[in-house]
């Protein structure tokens, strides 16, 4: 997988994840019918989601720096 592509899927993951969080937590709430909109679990979802793409991104940084 090419260092761009990973950081490309990571960086949307993270922006995924902040969706989801919104949403689940009200702050977003679009389209109005989300069946994500005030439901709790999506901010967990969306934060194990977002903190999975912060990973991949650190990763992808790391390997540049070795190679």
């Amino acid at each position: 997988m090419s260092r761009t592509v990973g950081y490309v899927v990571g960086l949307l993951m993270i922006l995924l994840g902040l969706i989801w969080i919104a949403q689940g937590s009200g702050y977003f709430p679009y389209p109005s019918s989300s069946f994500m909109i005030n439901q709790s679990i999506w901010v967990l979802w969306g934060s194990i989601m977002a903190v999975a793409g912060l990973a991949v991104t650190v990763i992808i940084s790391r390997l540049r720096r070795r190679g």
